[in-house]
This record gives C-alpha cells, sequence and structure tokens, in this order.
C-alpha cells in the first residue's frame, strides 16, 4: 500500500485554500522552508502531521524553533529536507535517501539522479513571475519514491468564488 506524502515550500505566510485541497488526504505534510508565519504550519497540521524546516525568510522566534534540515521515514524510505538545494553538504545516495525535498527557487521539478529523487514543490504561496503555483505528492511504496507536480489553479477558483 502506498503512503502519500504532501509537499509543500514557499508559503510566505500564504495558506491557499487550493493548497489544502490538493493536500487533504495525505498522511504526512513536509514543508520545505520559507513558511512566513507559523499560522501555515497550523493550517497544515490540521490535515496531517507536518515536518517543516526553515527557509531564508523564515525569522523571528517562532522560525528559530524549526531545524535547517530534518529527515522523515515513510515505510521503508527515508526523505530529506532542506529549503535552498545548493546547501546540500551531503551525498544522498551514498547516505541511504531515497529523495531529497527542497524548495527556494519557486520552480516545481522532480528529477531522479543516481537512484535519488530530488523534489522542489515549487511555490504555493504568492505568484512569483510567470511561474506555476504548485505543491507535490510524493508517493512512497516499502522503499520506493515517485512523485507528481500539482498545479493549482487558482485563476479557475477565483472566477467561482
Amino acid at each position: 500500500m502506498d503512503r502519500v506524502v504532501g509537499v509543500i515550500s514557499d508559503t510566505h505566510g500564504l495558506v491557499r485554500p487550493e493548497a489544502l485541497a490538493a493536500l487533504r488526504g495525505v498522511d504526512a505534510i513536509v514543508h520545505a522552508g520559507d513558511v512566513g508565519e507559523p499560522a501555515v504550519l497550523d493550517a497544515l497540521g490540521a490535515l496531517a502531521p507536518v515536518t517543516a524546516v526553515r527557509g531564508n525568510n523564515d525569522r523571528g522566534s517562532w522560525a528559530r524553533r524549526l531545524p535547517t534540515t530534518a529527515v522523515v521515514e515513510v515505510g521503508d524510505a527515508c526523505l530529506y529536507v532542506l529549503h535552498d538545494l545548493h546547501e546540500l553538504d551531503l551525498e544522498p545516495h551514498a547516505a541511504g535517501f531515497a529523495a531529497v525535498i527542497a524548495g527556494h527557487s519557486h520552480r516545481p521539478a522532480i528529477e531522479a539522479r543516481d537512484g535519488v529523487l530530488y523534489v522542489n514543490p515549487g511555490s504555493a504561496g504568492p505568484r512569483r513571475f510567470t511561474l506555476p503555483v504548485a505543491v507535490a505528492r510524493l508517493h512512497v511504496r516499502g522503499a520506493r519514491v515517485r512523485g507528481e507536480i500539482v498545479t493549482l489553479d487558482i485563476a479557475a477558483a477565483r472566477a467561482h468564488a
């Protein structure tokens, strides 16, 4: 049976209802930094257990409680979480990680390299340039991880509001 992990990043204090809808029903949520404010984590925590790391824009006493990296175990898979992939200071495959989750760039991407899945969910916060607003879902079966980007249709949601 697959376990599903919702992945979100770069909310910058904005909790979009479309993001919550896309993450509903997951077994766990990972926030890859630039949370913006603790209310974001509270809203996500109402859906599933949350693991969050601190991003470069997360400041204040609440943010200091967030680690800069985290390890999330799902089934037999270990996921390594940090905000900025450029700050990765280990070799994920050698360390036994099935996936590396990072945000920061606001560019959604999923890429396999050397047996490790690299996941950037993009940004679910305020739109930046013409980049899509997105989250990701990881499907974990045993030690295998596959991912999908879920682009949020925020224009359609506003038109129907």
